[in-house]
């Protein structure tokens, strides 16, 4: 670990020094690059050097503890206590800091929520969620945008992709992929037995062109009439849009907009996100199970949370979580949810790095 720290230093340094060159100043792109590596490397090396700090102090005070003055030596194990304390802590903070991080984590996410079994009663629970997403989103002032949706005729949702844009935005969804599970009793339900339904979240980071490049020669795009509610323009031109990604077979429509051109642009977004999902995937198989548990991946298909509406009660299951808030949840208040998943797969992070 502390050739790893002194190497960060030695970099932290080095990068310091770009940003007073004025050709680096001036050149915009290269700048913010080292900027925000020097931002990065800024919360290890603070750490880094107060741990010396904390090193050099527990040798004086253990020189202190050869004093034949009895009281300088009652101070020293004093000190010796308190700042070993501190070391163990620093410790913990630098083996958190220099974990791999997820190069997604910054990124905005893409929402794919869809009724899964259950049918009317599956699609409710899907508007159920993107609700409580949203609501989550909007109380840290991020911004959504709806990319396309299937609405059923009784404010259901067979489907819908949306975009969430804030800083660490993947960071905090990308626990939420999997089957959500839904257990109450459904308004058309005349003898009031509990019904389960599920729901499949799939939360994708955002790709850029340079994270992603597609060969337009590769993609098969489609135009047609738009079909169900919209404005004036909606079913009268040819504005929705079916793009196939020919290598991979993927299919992605967009017909929200009124504009073909924009439903092109929300299109090619979602082929982006999936094809960058499909390379994280194909990345995590290759790499060994404790890898795998180490960045938090998992089957899609698995049920990971129940939310039972007699009892009141939200169940993670792959942390053995059990929270009777479901109203207050379903408003958007899943901090608790979010912060236990994060605090558990980074456990089993530190674990794992200790074990190599």
């Amino acid at each position: 670990m502390f050739d790893k720290l002194l190497g960060v230093e030695e970099r932290f340094i080095e990068i310091e020094k770009h940003l007073s060159d004025p050709k680096i100043v001036n050149d915009r792109s290269v700048y913010q690059t080292y900027v925000r590596e020097h931002a990065e490397l800024n919360k290890i090396v603070t750490v880094y050097r107060q741990y010396k700090r904390t090193l050099n102090g527990l040798d004086e005070s253990q020189d202190l503890l050869k004093d034949a003055d009895p009281e300088i030596k009652d101070l020293a194990r004093d000190e010796i206590e308190i700042l070993n304390r501190e070391k163990e802590d620093l410790e913990s903070q630098l083996k958190e800091l220099l974990l791999p991080k997820d190069p997604n984590d910054e990124k905005n996410v893409i929402f794919e929520i869809r009724a899964g079994t259950g049918g009317e009663e599956a699609a409710l629970f899907a508007g159920d969620l993107f609700r409580m997403y949203s609501r989550y989103a909007e109380s840290r002032n991020w911004k959504i945008d709806v990319i396309t949706h299937h609405p059923t005729g009784v404010g259901g949702l067979k489907e819908i992709i949306a975009m969430i844009q804030g800083n660490g935005a993947y960071s905090v969804f990308k626990y939420e992929s999997g089957t959500h599970r839904v257990q109450r009793v459904p308004t058309t339900e005349a003898q009031g037995r509990v019904h389960t339904s599920a729901v499949t979240v799939a939360v994708l980071p955002e790709a850029d062109e340079v994270d992603v490049e597609i060969d337009s020669s590769e993609l098969k795009i489609d135009v047609y009439r738009s079909t169900g509610p919209g404005g004036q323009s909606v079913n009268t031109t040819d504005s929705a849009v079916r793009i196939t990604h020919l290598p991979s077979g993927l299919v992605v429509t967009c017909q929200d907009e009124k504009s073909q051109l924009k439903n092109k642009l929300k299109a090619m977004k979602v082929l982006r996100a999936r094809l960058l999902d499909q390379m994280i995937l194909e990345q995590n198989e290759k790499r060994s199970e404790e890898r795998k548990s180490q960045v938090g991946t998992g089957d899609r298909s698995g049920r990971i949370r129940t939310y039972n509406y007699p009892q009141g009660r939200v169940t993670d299951h792959r942390i053995g979580l059990t929270l009777y808030k479901l109203e207050h949840i379903l408003q958007g208040n899943i901090n608790e949810l979010i912060d236990s998943l994060a605090t558990h797969y980074q456990t089993q992070a530190l674990q794992n790095a200790d074990e190599i």
